[in-house]
């Protein structure tokens, strides 16, 4: 089964933690999620701790990507959405580079685990509401009421709005894990035929898997990016009762 394209998505245990019961052993997952903080933040600080008039282009790419967060938070909520930058930031940048770290060869896609998405699906879900109550208290809850809704579908529209709702973090983690796994099992589905192809159609097959990988990397910051914009959007309907 080592050959098999979902080997690659398999949990080892690295170090055997066990705390009041729970298996909280030291995983492959959890070294690539350390590795991808770390990453991060030694981009940013080689980025910003000598900042210059004339910005290097390390310094040039760092900030693009602030910009492009701040963007995204102020076109979907605006001034109000400037407080959830150090969120969404943050968020925008660990799914990021879990992703382009996946890509590497021999590596583990943390992402791929819906365990993993799920828990920051969660998180966005949990500050979302607790956002909502704090700003508009018991108003909050009329966001499960579309404004002007017959009051004879009122009940329906609510219990709709409301599953609706419950099902965001749902939809948001299948969504960015699934995206990941399929990505990878066809690359390495193909890959696994290159070696066999070449013989027939001599360098296509390595041309093939180029493109592929390519385009992997494009999925992997486009559903950084996805995850993100939602988690705008969100926090936009709470803050704006939208």
């Amino acid at each position: 089964m080592t050959h098999s394209p979902l080997a690659q998505f398999n949990i080892k245990k690295l170090i055997d933690i066990k705390m009041f019961g729970f298996d909280v052993s030291f995983t492959n997952s959890s070294i690539y999620m350390l590795l991808a903080s770390i990453l991060a933040l030694t981009y940013f600080y080689l980025a910003f701790y000598n900042r210059k008039l004339v910005p290097s282009r390390l310094q040039v790419s760092a900030e693009i990507v602030y910009n492009l967060v701040a963007d995204m938070l102020n076109q979907n909520i605006g001034v109000k959405g400037r407080k959830f930058i150090p969120l969404v930031f943050s968020l925008f940048i660990f799914i990021l580079f879990c992703n382009l770290l996946g890509m590497t060869p021999y590596s583990f896609t943390a992402t791929s685990h819906i365990i993993v998405t799920f828990t920051l699906a969660i998180l966005v879900f949990l500050t979302v509401t607790i956002v909502g109550f704090v700003k508009h208290g018991l108003r909050f809850l009329t966001l499960f009421s579309p404004h002007g809704t017959p009051l004879w579908l009122a009940p329906l529209m609510i219990v709709i709005e409301l599953f609706t709702y419950l099902a965001r973090p749902v939809s948001l983690s299948l969504r960015l894990a699934a995206n990941m796994m399929a990505g990878h099992v066809l690359l390495k589905v193909i890959a696994g035929f290159t070696v066999s192809l070449m013989i027939y159609l001599k360098f296509l097959p390595i041309s093939l898997i180029v493109i592929l990988i390519g385009f992997e990397i494009f999925v992997a910051i486009l559903q950084a990016y996805i995850f993100t914009i939602l988690s705008c959007m969100y926090l936009n309907d709470v803050i704006n009762l939208h």
